[in-house]
């Protein structure tokens, strides 16, 4: 295989690194289990599910193959535009019933942009059908990624990722993360200075112009920052007052991740929409869908109102076969246990890194969903530009290579490392994802301290 990638652009890529005079691109062929193999037969213990998507890991493919011919055989593909096929409604009554009641209906998309552009619509369509026109406002957080289509971009709270295409497509402000590493607070202050700040934020701008509240419950960029005591029953009465939507962006939380099937659920709030992707079908079809409560979704059930939304390849029949299969898989292997069984066992793993390095400032995250903060010395130190490019795009992803290890090193916010593992990995391939990050960070402390 060519060290280039040929005719191929990589996505949020600097495509000239790769080349005959640069680095050979890595080039996946095969998975098993927990673990990928490139073309050169090189073993990888994937420490990312391959962006947070293979759930349930990469051994899967005959049964979802035997469906998939199955579904191929039987019905190619249909719309979902004034028609339907029997597995996306048999996926949609399937995934009302596992979320949290009253989201009792669901739109399909074919990924995590796509719904998270698919959950503004809807909900500016229901604030227009209830008489608000003027709702045309979002809140979002800081650092926080919703997607790359320019209504979901605009939601995103990462400037570097907006600012070269232009004026934002929606009216978004920005409010603080719950990154509690970087405050002064903890706890429920630090809960109630978030939803203060949130609140005063809905005020300035206008109550009724406000259409919604998106937050992840687990936020990815800036290195899995949790939710303090309280944080998500505060957004849920903030939003109620003020006759504001709430949408839980689950595109990476959902299914499993935080060893819930919908992490909100984890932190003790029910929203108006949920937006999910990746883990629907662990990767083994494109595929993603908005979960809608029966409030929001009244006013498409009236007479003559049309939605007026559509993708086509939404709800696709293979998708949506995979999905159904994929659920069967979670449920017989009992993937949402093996999560939470080892969940803290994770963490424990996390913290003997924290105890050894001094490069380490912070773990934070849940279920198999973990990031480790880099910082310069003992007083927490933020990693300057120059030390961040040195370190997370010179040192670290052929250092991880070279160790075996699949994982993210990031800095749209502070300097992380994170592994999201595939939620079938047990306590041998846990302590083998720790144990290479052992390995890279060893190095990984010279580069920073010298």
């Amino acid at each position: 295989m060519s060290v280039a990638q040929g005719s191929a652009l990589l996505h949020f890529t600097r495509n000239g690194a790769y080349g005959p005079d640069g680095a050979e691109l890595l080039v996946l062929e095969r998975g098993e289990g927990a673990y990928v193999f490139d073309t050169h037969g090189n073993r990888y213990v994937d420490g990312l599910s391959s962006l947070y998507c293979a759930q349930i890991g990469y051994s899967f493919g005959e049964e979802m193959g035997a469906v998939a011919t199955q579904q191929l055989q039987e019905l190619a593909f249909n719309t979902m535009w004034s028609t339907a096929h029997p597995r996306a409604l048999e996926l949609a009554d399937r995934l009302a019933g596992l979320a949290p009641d009253p989201i009792n209906k669901v739109f399909f998309t074919s990924g995590g942009s796509e719904s998270v552009e698919a959950a503004w619509k809807i909900a500016r369509q229901y604030h227009v059908a209830n008489g608000e026109p003027q709702r045309l406002k979002a809140i979002a957080r800081r650092t926080a990624y919703h997607g790359v289509t320019l209504g979901a971009l605009a939601l995103t709270g990462v400037p570097a990722y907006k600012e070269i295409f232009g004026p934002p497509a929606l009216q978004v402000r920005h409010v603080s993360n719950t990154n509690a590493f970087r405050s002064e607070l903890q706890g429920e202050a630090l809960t109630a200075k978030l939803l203060a700040e949130l609140e005063a934020t809905i005020l300035e701008e206008g109550p009724d112009t406000i259409s919604v509240i998106v937050a992840e419950p687990v936020q990815n960029a800036g290195g899995c920052l949790v939710p303090p005591p309280g944080y998500w029953p505060g957004l849920r009465e903030l939003a109620d007052r003020y006759g504001i939507l709430l949408h839980a962006d689950e595109v990476i939380t959902g299914f499993g991740r935080i060893g819930e099937w919908f992490a909100v659920e984890r932190f003790g709030a029910t929203p108006d929409l949920i937006t999910v992707a990746k883990g629907l079908t662990s990767a083994y079809a494109p595929m993603g869908a908005v979960l809608v409560s029966d409030r929001v979704a009244a006013p498409f059930y009236e007479d003559n109102r049309t939605l007026l939304h559509g993708i086509t390849f939404g709800g696709h029949p293979l998708s949506a076969t995979i999905a159904l299969k994929n659920l069967e898989i979670f449920e017989r292997e009992g993937v949402l246990e093996n999560v939470n069984e080892h969940e803290a066992g994770l963490q424990e793993r996390l913290l003997t890194l924290r105890d050894e390095f001094t490069i380490i400032g912070d773990v934070r995250g849940a279920g198999f969903f973990w990031a480790v903060e880099f910082v310069k010395d003992d007083q927490n130190t933020r990693l300057d530009a120059d030390e961040r490019e040195r370190l997370l795009r010179g040192y670290m992803p052929q250092a991880m290579l070279d160790a075996g290890l699949i994982a993210r090193a990031d800095d749209r916010g502070d300097a992380v490392m994170q592994i999201a593992p595939p939620l079938i990995s047990d306590d041998a391939i846990l302590d083998e994802i720790v144990e290479k990050m052992r390995t890279v960070l060893r190095g990984a402390e010279a580069v920073v301290l010298g």
